[in-house]
């Protein structure tokens, strides 16, 4: 058990920050208010946070240069910025023409038409719809153009790299980690590509480390609250501390919005939520522990848990609900042209198989005459009142379940030229084209290769390698210090990288794709962050070990910077010659 005023050794709960001091506070001190002691001067706060904004604005500025390159729809923002104009302008999401005459609807919205383009069906959609109304929000401020489905996207990302500072700056106690966690982040190639076109990724990310950042700030707000109710007593004769006071925990609150914001933009949230969950309650465990409490966790479980849990989870959940408002709203349209769909009836009655032709094809059939238990039938009106809030909620969820089954069993046998398998991600096994050109001619566009030959110009979601790279050997290290230094502070990169990553080896058998991987970046940079710090050292004092450190940490850095530089030309559409993009191509697989 942790003592309460231990002389010289540091609590393993909570070990000292790197870029704090020579001396270290005991546990007790450090949950009195250390980040207050930290932040006392104006001056302090008005520097830590002044620097933090400077990333994030560089980030902004680099990520809003020539945004609307390449004036095309890229990849999938053929359907999430058409959806987020439908949602924008109609409340709920619109089926849309193919072409009108001889011409794409692409090309048409391109040359700035926006009207007689969709019809009255509501269309299917396969993810929530948080991270439409983003995309809405800027085509609402600057039009149906690339400039305005992007904008989003480039707030978003700008917006994650100011969160990233503070959070590592909280976990480390030190400006200058801080920024230069969020100075890795905003030179990663993948962070950077999906900043800047209108994908939903980015904001499943954004709302992710939101998330995370307030659960880190409930731990030190639950660690200062409790030590200010127990005063100068331990808890050893106590049976549960106190309770009262801890019920109302207001960052866990604000948590459970990032969450279900998260959620609502894609599922895949809902495995941080529940891993760092966990987390909160084993903090809270541990916090009671360290103030004497016996069986501090068990009783954690009650007196703290189910308060996180309905402010954290539940809080999560309505939210969720609430966003899919506008669906609700118009929920006898879909009644009545989605209630027979084609994933309603679905069975997979057996493996995927190859025909003759090496193309896998599988057993699977839809019983046409499904319905869900909610649709129109002849001669019945629709409820109206409380019976239709209750019809309207009953058959989103039979909408749930549809979209479930495209999601695990429709698209098991499918085959994408991009996907790749979750398990290399981390190492970059496979990279995706969202935007190329090979036919550059010479003398056009700036293009100056040899005659007979031809420039390319390519808009490629791959991370920074070595940033990547370095981020796997450093999450190991993040293993061995969490297990052996019981540091806390590496268990928060380890678990979001784990519970972002480690869920889509269950769906290895359809087309996935590397970029979903945008969710585990901040975590990896976070570990990085800490194993800098680490090697650094807390002491500013100095010796070679520092001076070593600093070296290691300041070149790695320089690397990853280099390294986004290099391959900047192929993330952001510009012209090179074909020799120059091979170059780039440092793997069979990322072609």
């Amino acid at each position: 058990m942790t003592l309460l005023h231990p002389p010289s050794e540091p609590a393993a709960e909570d070990p000292p920050r790197d870029g704090g001091g020579p001396t270290v506070p005991s546990a007790w001190e450090r949950a009195r208010g250390r980040l207050a002691r930290a932040e006392a001067r104006f001056e302090h706060r008005l520097y830590a946070w002044g620097a933090a904004l400077a990333v994030a604005l560089l980030a902004f500025g680099m990520r809003v240069w020539r945004l609307g390159s390449p004036h095309r729809f890229a990849f999938d923002e053929t359907y999430y910025a058409k959806d987020a104009w439908a949602l924008l302008n109609n409340g709920y999401v619109r089926e849309y023409q193919s072409q009108i005459g001889n011409k794409s609807i692409d090309d048409i919205i391109l040359d700035g038409r926006t009207t007689n383009i969709w019809t009255d069906r509501p269309s299917m959609e396969v993810h929530p719809e948080v991270g439409k109304w983003m995309i809405a929000l800027g085509e609402k401020a600057f039009g149906m153009d690339p400039v305005g489905w992007r904008i989003s996207a480039a707030v978003a990302g700008s917006l994650m790299v100011l969160v990233m500072c503070r959070l590592a700056r909280r976990l480390t106690g030190s400006t200058l980690l801080g920024c230069v966690a969020g100075l890795l982040l905003a030179f990663d190639g993948l962070h950077f590509v999906l900043s800047r076109i209108a994908l939903l990724d980015i904001f499943l990310a954004l709302f992710l480390l939101c998330g995370v950042a307030c659960v880190v700030n409930d731990r030190d707000w639950h660690r200062a609250k409790l030590a200010r109710l127990v005063g100068d007593e331990p808890l050893t004769r106590a049976r549960w501390g106190p309770v009262r006071g801890l019920l109302f925990r207001p960052w866990l609150l604000v948590g459970g919005v990032c969450f279900g914001l998260a959620i609502g933009t894609k599922w895949t949230a809902a495995y941080p939520l529940a891993a760092f969950g966990l987390l909160v309650w084993i903090w809270s465990g541990g916090a009671r522990r360290s103030f004497g409490l016996r069986q501090a966790r068990v009783r954690a479980m009650l007196v703290d848990g189910v308060p996180a849990f309905l402010q954290l989870v539940l809080v999560a959940f309505v939210v969720y609900v609430a966003s899919w408002t506008g669906w609700l709203v118009h929920a006898d349209k879909y009644e009545e042209s989605l209630s027979s769909t084609t994933y309603t009836g679905f069975v997979s009655e057996g493996p995927c198989v190859k025909d003759d032709k090496g193309e896998l094809q599988t057993n699977n059939k839809s019983d046409d005459k499904a319905t869900w238990p909610t649709a129109p039938t002849d001669g019945e009106p629709r409820p109206d009142g409380l019976g239709g809030v209750v019809q309207s909620l009953r058959s989103l969820w039979y909408y749930h379940q549809d979209v479930y089954t495209f999601h695990t069993h429709y698209l098991n046998c499918s085959s994408h030229t991009y996907q790749s398998q979750p398990s290399g991600w981390l190492l970059i096994n496979r990279t995706v084209g969202v935007a190329t050109d090979l036919e550059v001619q010479p003398g056009e566009q700036g293009c100056k290769a040899a005659a007979g030959d031809t420039c390319y110009r390519q808009v490629l979601l791959i991370g920074t390698p070595i940033l990547w790279w370095g981020g796997c050997l450093a999450l190991i290290a993040a293993a061995v210090l969490w297990v052996g230094n019981r540091d806390w502070r590496y268990g928060v990169a380890l678990t979001g990288t784990l519970s972002t990553w480690l869920p889509w080896l269950m769906y290895d058998d359809r087309p996935i794709f590397f970029f979903y991987a945008i969710a585990c970046l901040p975590f990896m940079v976070l570990a990085i962050t800490l194993v800098l710090g680490k090697l650094i050292g807390h002491s500013r004092a100095p010796s070679g070990r520092r001076t070593l450190g600093v070296v290691v940490a300041g070149s790695f850095v320089v690397l990853v910077l280099l390294n986004f530089a290099y391959f900047y030309p192929i993330l952001s559409y510009e012209v090179l010659t074909r020799d120059a993009w091979l170059n780039r191509m440092w793997f069979s697989r990322w072609i």
